[in-house]
């Protein structure tokens, strides 16, 4: 049976979450205005693995009204009882560029002591590219969860701070080369001095992988 508006509302009112979930997914096959409205309702939904899949989907469908997407992803983040839909949430503002919700991403990430919310959001900050995300970075690259201080790396380059490059420098000789290819990858977005001398380092960095990424981005300078 075809997917409608009206099949994915009705599964959307089912009692049994497992109807609603597949709702959600079947939002995926509608016209983009109706599935925004739709997805919406999902986001609000009592059971929480129903809410982390319409907020997942707000990332591509916010565009068609992204104050009404700000707004409930700011929500979502803010008081949802559940990580993995905070998460989520953080996700989807990085993606939607909704910079303005720079204060609620930094007071979550205060207050949260879930890693993946954390993690979350160090990397919408670097999307977003919010010059007063600096601080918050900074601390984060000291997190003891190395997935963590993995993705400030990245978003302090991302960040473009000049501020930055000292910090970022510190890295050059970690010895895990996950860490040092995302070091590239942040260095990158800098033409100052000691980043391309840094680079120029890595580019004869023991990891094949760092060396080639040190080397385009040296060429390519």
């Amino acid at each position: 049976m075809a997917t409608t508006s009206d099949s994915v509302r009705e599964l959307l009112q089912s009692s049994d979450y497992g109807d609603r979930l597949r709702a959600v997914n079947q939002i995926r096959a509608l016209e983009p205005a109706i599935a925004f409205e739709l997805i919406q309702t999902a986001a609000a939904d009592g059971n929480a693995r129903v809410r982390y899949a319409a907020i997942s989907q707000i990332s591509s469908l916010g565009h068609q009204d992204k104050a009404v997407a700000e707004s409930l992803l700011r929500q979502s983040l803010r008081t949802d009882p559940e990580p993995d839909v905070q998460a989520a949430a953080a996700d989807a503002i990085g993606a939607l560029g909704l910079s303005q919700a720079y204060d609620d991403l930094a007071n979550a990430y205060a207050s949260s002591e879930e890693w993946l919310v954390k993690f979350s959001i160090v990397a919408a900050l670097g999307e977003l590219g919010n010059p007063k995300a600096f601080d918050l970075l900074q601390e984060a690259i000291q997190a003891k969860n190395e997935l963590i201080s993995t993705a400030a790396i990245g978003a302090l380059g991302e960040l473009g701070d000049e501020r930055a490059i000292p910090i970022l420098l510190e890295y050059v000789t970690s010895p895990d080369w996950q860490v040092r290819h995302r070091l590239v990858q942040a260095l990158s977005h800098f033409q100052q001095p000691a980043a391309q001398s840094a680079l120029q380092t890595l580019a004869k960095d023991e990891s094949p992988i760092v060396a080639e990424a040190a080397a385009h981005y040296t060429t390519a300078a």
